[in-house]
This record gives C-alpha cells, structure tokens and sequence, in this order.
C-alpha cells in the first residue's frame, strides 16, 4: 500500500531545470523527512505547455503542512528556482 499523497506540483521559470536528485533533497529537507518521493511529467499533445510538471508526494500524515510549505517556498527561493507551485492541501 502506498502511504504517500500527492501534497504540490509546480513549473520553473523558463530556462530553468532541477535534477530529481536535487529536488528530492530539498523536498525531503522542506519536510524533515526522507519518506518522500518526486515526479516529473512533461505534457503533450496540442497546445500543451512545453515546460515539465513537477510533482512532489509525502506522507499522507504529515505534520504542520503549512509550515512544510512555507520551508518548500523559502528552498526553492534559495536555490534561486522561480515557480509556480500549486498546494494540492488544504
């Protein structure tokens, strides 16, 4: 059974790319946990944003979201990433 739930996705900036390494670390940094998981999903077909889709799983209890997001938010802004992250909590 798998415990982890979808919780954000997002999109960088233009010219911009994270490796699943990379962005793994600073998920499992942002929710002080190593029981976290990443994803990528470039979209296809007509119309379709040409930028990949992130996604970010975690543990379907993890504690104090909020302040997980807030840690997320600050990482990416460190690492001078710009998104467009999408809270999939609530």
């Amino acid at each position: 059974m798998n415990s982890q739930i979808e919780l954000f996705k997002f999109t960088l900036g233009n010219d911009q790319s994270i490796s699943p390494t990379a962005l793994q670390a600073l998920w499992a940094r942002a929710c002080q946990t190593s029981k976290v998981a990443v994803s990528r999903h470039v979209p296809g077909g007509l119309g379709a944003v040409d930028r990949p889709i992130y996604s970010l799983y975690g543990p379907q209890q993890i504690h104090d979201l909020p302040q997980v997001e807030r840690r997320l938010r600050q990482f990416l802004e460190d690492a001078s990433l710009r998104v467009s992250l999408i809270a999939l909590h609530s």
